[in-house]
């Protein structure tokens, strides 16, 4: 994807996160864009696929770097605190993308997915380890619950209520015990520095 597509795309996903809707005006998209209409027309094949475009690039912009941000850790309780509290992390430093997550996820199940990929894998691996105390089939389950924990914490840090340390941290906290995490060392985990996510290419066009 060339600059002036990943730029299109990227005004695009301010508009849908601030008004709402599948569908925006080409005009509208040039205008947020810094664009021209020609511009517009030439780099998107079909302007009436450009929702479906964008959520498709952010789950796979998400879930690699996500992936990414892990480096060398191999701990899934702590790859776990890390991918909740990245999350809420983002919603603060790039407000739109969390709006357009916390607008969408619900009916666009591929923003979701990932809670049902990386958090499942790594329950999987905690689990053959002995690192947690669950049972295999609930795992589907657990991932469920840490998604829709993970994106109640995102709106708290968008309305203003927690910042983000806050929301992320309980959060992860919250989820490590529910695993079978003792206290303490939930805590910690969930209080460990860590790196924000790397900026993948959509978020470098604007």
């Amino acid at each position: 994807m060339n600059s002036a597509s990943l730029r299109i795309h990227h005004a695009a996903m301010r508009i849908f996160a601030e008004t709402g809707g599948t569908a925006i005006a080409v005009s509208e998209l040039a205008k947020e864009a810094g664009l021209s209409r020609g511009t517009i027309y030439n780099n998107l094949d079909s302007p009436a696929e450009l929702f479906d475009s964008v959520c498709n690039l952010m789950a796979e912009e998400f879930l690699q770097s996500v992936r990414d941000s892990f480096g060398t850790e191999t701990d899934p309780a702590q790859r776990i605190s890390n991918a909740i509290r990245l999350c809420v992390r983002r919603v603060h430093e790039e407000p739109h993308w969390g709006r357009f997550i916390a607008r969408y996820a619900m009916m666009e199940p591929r923003l979701g997915a990932f809670w049902g990929r990386v958090p499942a894998e790594e329950l999987q691996r905690g689990l053959n380890d002995n690192r947690f105390d669950i049972r295999r089939d609930q795992i589907p389950t657990i991932c469920a619950v840490m998604g829709g924990a993970t994106f109640g914490a995102m709106t708290l840090v968008l309305n203003g209520h927690r910042t983000w340390r806050e929301a992320g941290s309980d959060t992860a906290e919250t989820m490590l015990r529910a695993v079978g995490l003792e206290r303490r060392e939930a805590r910690r985990l969930a209080q460990t520095e860590f790196e924000p996510l790397p900026r993948m290419a959509l978020f470098d066009a604007a």
